[in-house]
């Protein structure tokens, strides 16, 4: 029996199928019928709060003619102590794919492992891939594709969606130029075999060296979920990676400007950057939907 299929990780793949999940999100987007046989369920896990993942996820399996089952933390069992290989077998006898936004990865991995229906990972303390994936999807729709034409400056925190994109840049092969406070840097584990695979991966501690060139700027904000004791000390030690107009000078001239949302506006990312010209933020939250259709298209034909 073939091994079931799972979204965890954007290394769980290859680069040809990521680029046929980017086309078929531009496909879906443009009005493309679904693959999918009507009736699918997905179940939504959420422990974290959420906006985009959230609905983009309800809208996406609905799209592809499916239902959405929200499962907020307080209504689940295992706010009661049920364990989540328990909770992944009893949900795989209900739904036909499975999407969990939590805190730890060791979540994830665990309720893969043990359900027998796709399992996607909608954002950790580690990674956040349905996020990159879309990413690509709109650096794409900008840029085109051929990557290694494309450089990619992330300034701020090394965090998961940072780790989501290096993943993304070791696979597709563009440049991506991360500057970020000393201590705040990607994961070794995350960022050291990508290193090796992208050698054009690269950690820098001045914003206006890594936008250099650059076609796209991304940014998040500077205290994550979860980092809330630390807000003071990290708005202190990030006050000089704000992406502002004067950042952009650097940068070049038809540069778009990309944010994961939500954003704190003032602190990492100035009004007029993410309301200006430059800005691609919210057709960049748009595609997440898109991208995530495409995904549940993949699983739920494909296992």
């Amino acid at each position: 029996m073939p091994k079931k299929k799972d979204f965890i990780a954007l290394t769980d793949y290859d680069k040809e199928t990521l680029i046929q999940l980017v086309k078929r999100g531009i496909e879906l987007k443009s009005g493309a019928v679904p693959r999918v046989e009507p009736g699918k369920a997905l179940a939504l896990i959420f422990t974290k709060a959420s906006t985009r993942t959230n609905v983009s996820f309800q809208r996406a399996i609905q799209k592809l003619g499916g239902y959405p089952i929200y499962l907020g933390a307080d209504s689940l069992q295992l706010s009661r102590g049920e364990t989540i290989g328990d909770t992944a077998k009893t949900l795989s006898g209900y739904v036909d794919a499975i999407m969990i936004r939590t805190y730890s990865h060791k979540d994830v991995l665990e309720l893969a492992k043990n359900a027998t229906v796709p399992v996607i990972n909608g954002l950790t303390d580690l990674l956040h891939p349905c996020q990159a994936l879309g990413d690509v999807m709109s650096i794409v729709e900008k840029k085109g594709y051929q990557f290694d034409k494309i450089k990619l400056a992330f300034i701020g925190d090394g965090n998961n969606v940072c780790n989501s994109l290096i993943n993304a840049a070791g696979l597709f092969g563009f440049t991506m130029s991360i500057a970020c406070p000393a201590g705040y840097k990607p994961k070794p584990a995350i960022l050291d075999p990508m290193v090796k695979k992208n050698p054009r991966i690269t950690i820098v501690e001045d914003p206006k060296e890594a936008v250099k060139d650059a076609e796209a700027i991304y940014t998040d904000v500077w205290v994550s979920m979860g980092d809330e004791a630390q807000a003071a000390e990290r708005k202190k030690n990030f006050m000089k990676y704000q992406v502002n107009s004067e950042l952009l000078k650097h940068a070049k001239s038809d540069v778009m400007v990309m944010h994961c949302l939500p954003a704190k506006r003032g602190e990492e990312i100035t009004d007029e950057v993410i309301d200006g010209k430059h800005s691609y933020v919210f057709e960049q939250a748009e595609n997440r939907m898109h991208i995530q259709e495409a995904i549940l298209e993949y699983l739920l034909t494909n296992n």
